[in-house]
């Protein structure tokens, strides 16, 4: 009977690894296909950014060509850090929080800027704005300083 047991041991380990192994290379194509839908908005992104620079000259108001630029520049920004998001997991099959807290700063002063260009804020909603982003800064901080690599 030990020796029966045995093979269903082996043959359900044997089961888990092949599982295992088609998740692993499922979410590496998911990731792959993320990683490259990622990199062609921003490639797309950086082109229809140059291509609309001249909007700069012909807006109204030199204020709204800035607010369409810095909008434009700032969502790169942030796709720029999704993708190192996803290539430092291909790296160490990880994500780091340093990196998902600097995307959520970037996101956060991008909408806090396009909240100040509309002139839609007060000045306690600036005040409350300013400390989330704080609060984002000082988690990266943490991260940073007690980040596994650093303790290994």
């Amino acid at each position: 009977m030990n020796g029966r047991n045995g093979s269903l041991t082996s043959s359900s380990s044997v089961s888990q690894d092949l599982l295992l192994q088609a998740y692993r290379r499922a979410i590496r194509l998911v990731f792959n296909l993320v990683v490259v839908a990622l990199l062609v908005g921003l490639f797309v992104g950086t082109w229809r950014t140059f291509l609309e620079l001249g909007l700069t000259l012909t807006e109204p108001t030199v204020r709204l060509g800035l607010k369409e630029l810095i909008t434009n520049v700032l969502s790169l920004v942030i796709v720029l850090e999704l993708v190192r998001a996803f290539v430092e997991y291909f790296e160490v099959e990880r994500v780091r929080l340093e990196i998902l807290l600097e995307i959520g700063i970037a996101l956060a002063l991008r909408e806090l800027l396009l909240l100040l260009y509309e002139a839609r804020l007060s000045g306690m909603d600036v005040f409350f704005w300013g400390l989330g982003i704080l609060a984002l800064a000082a988690g990266r901080t943490l991260a940073v300083q007690f980040s596994p690599r650093r303790a290994g």
